[in-house]
Order: C-alpha cells, then structure tokens, then sequence
C-alpha cells in the first residue's frame, strides 16, 4: 500500500466510521470539527484492522495518532464536559499518544476520585514509572468504565500490577482479553500472558497462551515479537513443557513460520547442548522446509547433522557436514558448522595408544558383550563414550556463542 496523506486517511477511516454509527443508530458525524471521540472511534477502527493482519493499517495508525494529537491540543476544557470524548482521551492515552499531550488536556479538570486514580496510573504508565502507576492503579476497576476503556485499563494494570503480584497481572490480562476480544488490546495481552508466565513457571498458562495467539493472531505484525517470546519460553521450561503443546500451536502457524519458529530453537539448543531439544526441533524444521520447498535448507541441515554428532552414524555425519555449503549460513551459524565439523573429526580419529599400553577399559566403563565388544586391552578407535563427546560438544558450542 502506498502512503497516504492525512487528509486520505482520515476520510477512509470516517467513511467505516459512519458505517458503524449508522448501524448504531447513531446520526452520521455533522459538517464542522470533528469531535474527539469519533476521530478516537476511527483509531479503534484502524486497530481492528491491524489486529487482523493488515499491515497496511500501521502508517494509518500513526497518522491518526498525529491529527488526533492535534485535535486534543486545540480541545477545549468544556468540551471534556462530554464523556465520550473524555473517555476518548484515555483510549488515546492507553493507544501509544503523547503523554505531554494528555496531561495537558487533564489540566484544569474537575475529576472524581475514580477517574483521578485511573489517569494517573495512565500517566504514571506512559512516563515509564512502573512502581509510581502501579500505586495509583491499585484502586482502579476497569469495568467501571466504558468497556473500550475498560479493556485498555485491564491491559494497563495487569502488565504493571505483575510486578509485585504475577498471579493478579495474569487474571487482569484475561479480563482484558474478555473485555475486546478479537482487538489489538486482546493481541497484546496474550503477548504480556506469555512473557509473564514464563518467570511464573506457569507451563500450562504459557501453552495455552501460545496456542490461542497462534489461532488468532498470527498475520498481526507484532506476530515476530510473539515468536521470539514463544522461544524463549520453551527454551526456559523446557524441562517440564510439554513437546506435544509446542507442536500444536505451532501447526497453526504457516510452514514458513513453523519453520522459522523450529530453527530458532534448533540453534539455540545447539548452542545450550540441549540434544533432546536440538533433536526435536531440527527434525521439525527439516520436515517444515520440505512442505515450503522442495529445495534442501542449510540451516536445518546443519542442524540436523549437529544433532546426529554423537549417533553411531558419526562417520555420514561428518561426510555431510564437510560437503555443507558454508555460504548458506550466517556468521554464527557458519561457527556452529566448524564446531561440529571438529567434533565430528575428533569422534572418528583414531586413538593413539602406547606400545606397552595392556590395561583394560576404566573400572568406570563396561565394555558391552557381543560381536562388536573390543578385545581384552584395545580400545575401538571409531567408539568414544556418548559422555565424552556431548562434552566437547558443549565446549566447542559454548565457544561459538556470539
């Protein structure tokens, strides 16, 4: 979509606006200025839009953001006597609008103490100070307000309150979401209900979450931002989540995002050494790629192979990973490929042993019975304990990080 002038947007934006106020009931918007909340109303408009997948709503958000801006810094107090345009400040507010501008518009205004305490928290929120809103907010109900503010407050709260109590964040989150489902307001608190029980140690909550931003909100364009959450997750509970969940709330998603999504946690697990991560997530990725192309990807190759470094197939391993084209990969990645390569050397090179060497295996290690056992006093040099080698593997991944 090609940009578009102010003057464009704002009469596309009006255009859906009367279309809702019409089935409203409401009269469409008279000639003359407009009033803030139907330019607010329009913002709201835009924001579905971009909840929905529309990229193209984003330069419409924030040109709206600007005549909006504009509009309240030449409002007068009295008009604040209305109260949709009053509550059309606080939906500006919570929408990413200028704090000057707001405190501004506050000045002079006669409140009662439920809407002193809910701008202030707002205020306090859009400053920066967590702890001063997270006071101030203590007090507020959202659902004493018009449910569009209601909606943005619990959002509000539930991110600053879960500061000092997680468990209450969490449940205002949720109330946000029942409160405008389907919104750009339910988007993010599912994104904020991610990251937050991630340090609750709350696997189910984090699972559920990812699963239901995946059904609704993958075409949002903060979706990366969920991604990299959603990885990181897994990554930190991974000792207790559940492989199975990861696997359904990714089918959601499309396979180049499910491949984006494997990758990512193949080379982190890489680096960490988690086999049983890099083992999962690899195989995904690889079998991702070949539902979006027929053509091999090197990155889920390499990490493939990397996987495959302490199997007893080391020897094909190795073969792949010295034929691996190196220019496919980033500059991380191509450090991860030399680690493995060196590792995948040291496995199948032979062992050096002294002429006068009779010992046997350590009293530590057995040697297995059967026709591939070595002899009394040999070592197999093409055997190496799995112990030893997810060690140097460990190091050599460790060296690697950026």
């Amino acid at each position: 979509m090609k940009p578009r002038d102010g003057a464009a947007i704002l009469a596309l934006a009006l255009a859906a606006l009367a279309g809702a106020d019409a089935r409203a009931g409401e009269p469409a918007a008279r000639e003359g200025p407009l009033q803030p909340y139907q330019m607010v109303r329009s913002l709201e408009l835009v924001q579905d839009r971009i909840a929905g997948g529309d990229h193209a709503a984003l330069p419409m958000q924030k040109k709206l953001l600007e005549l909006i801006d504009a509009r309240f810094r030449g409002a007068d107090s009295r008009e604040f006597a209305e109260r949709r345009n009053f509550d059309a400040l606080m939906v500006y507010a919570m929408s990413g609008g200028n704090p000057e501008t707001v405190a501004a518009s506050l000045e002079g205004l006669s409140l009662g103490e439920v809407d002193r305490a809910a701008t202030e928290g707002v205020l306090n929120y859009l400053d920066g100070d967590v702890a001063e809103a997270r006071r101030a907010m203590a007090s507020v109900e959202p659902t004493v307000h018009a449910q569009d503010v209601a909606a943005f407050l619990a959002l509000v709260k539930g991110s600053v309150v879960a500061g000092d109590d997680v468990a209450s964040g969490l449940a205002m989150l949720d109330r946000a979401r029942l409160l405008a489902p389907g919104t750009l307001v339910e988007e993010a608190a599912l994104r904020r209900t991610l990251a937050l029980a991630v340090p609750a140690g709350d696997v189910e909550r984090f699972t559920r979450a990812a699963e239901q931003y995946s059904r609704r909100f993958l075409r949002s364009p903060y979706a990366a931002q969920f991604a990299e959450a959603f990885v990181a997750g897994i990554l930190t509970l991974r000792d207790r989540i559940d492989l199975a969940r990861v696997e359904q709330a990714v089918s959601w998603m499309t396979p180049e995002q499910a491949r984006t999504v494997y990758l990512r946690l193949a080379r982190r697990a890489a680096i960490d050494g988690d086999t049983v991560m890099l083992d999962f997530a690899s195989r995904r990725a690889t079998v991702e790629a070949d539902t979006v192309s027929d053509a091999s990807d090197a990155r889920s190759e390499l990490y493939a192979s990397i996987s495959s470094v302490t199997s007893d197939s080391v020897d094909a391993v190795l073969d792949r990973l010295i034929e691996m084209d190196a220019s496919k990969l980033s500059s991380a990645d191509r450090a991860l490929l030399e680690a493995a390569r060196t590792v995948a050397t040291e496995v199948v090179a032979p062992v050096n042993l002294p002429m006068n060497a009779h010992a046997g295996p350590p009293a530590t290690e057995s040697v297995p019975a059967g026709d591939d056992a070595a002899g009394p006093g040999t070592i197999d040099p093409l055997v190496t304990s799995a112990r030893a080698r997810l060690e140097e593997i460990d190091r050599l991944l460790e060296e690697s990080k950026p």
